[in-house]
């Protein structure tokens, strides 16, 4: 039975990494899969998914208009990047496709944003998924790291703003709960 899986963490943890690699294993066994990232994502090139370790990959866009229940025929396995800019809609495509039509489907994204407030895909995500794990990252000061923080061009810590900042380690980085409320 197929599922719909939500892989999240904090900024940095690898994420794209872990993506990157689960389509290589499935193709590497003449199966078909359709990656995805978010149109608004540019940080290393409009369409791409980009791992800090080097490896890089050109990928179908989504944004708000994206039908997932489309030409999805002949299709092994799913794999979404920065799924945190899912619409919920789209999440209950997700579902639908993995329920409905047995496409595994593999969600990759941040929880939360840099206030602590969720990404409304993220919610639906952790909602619908039937399958849920967190990719495991590690604050400055040692403990598990499950929070982002935004920070300006000095490293100063941004607290205001709109939810949807793209960044990468210039403008983010990864915190545990405590450094979150007291750094």
């Amino acid at each position: 039975m197929a599922k719909l899986y939500f892989r999240y963490s904090a900024m940095n943890a690898g994420k794209s990494t872990s993506m990157l690699q689960v389509a290589h294993n499935y193709e590497e066994q003449g199966l078909m899969v359709r990656l995805f990232t978010a149109a608004i994502d540019d940080r290393y090139g409009v369409g791409k998914v980009t791992s800090r370790l080097g490896p890089q990959r050109e990928v179908e866009l989504f944004s708000a208009d994206t039908d997932f229940l489309q030409d999805m025929q002949k299709v092994a396995c799913v794999l979404v990047d920065e799924a945190q800019f899912l619409s919920p809609q789209q999440v209950k495509q997700l579902h639908q496709l993995a329920q409905a039509k047995g496409v595994p489907v593999i969600c990759y994204g941040l929880r939360s944003d840099f206030r602590g407030e969720p990404f409304p895909g993220s919610a639906y995500l952790l909602a619908l998924a039937d399958d849920i794990e967190e990719i495991k990252n590690i604050c400055t000061c040692g403990k598990k790291a499950t929070m982002n923080i935004r920070v300006d061009e000095k490293g100063e810590r941004i607290r205001e703003g709109e939810q949807i900042s793209i960044g990468g380690n210039e403008a983010y980085r990864q915190a545990c709960g405590r450094c979150f409320y007291t750094g």
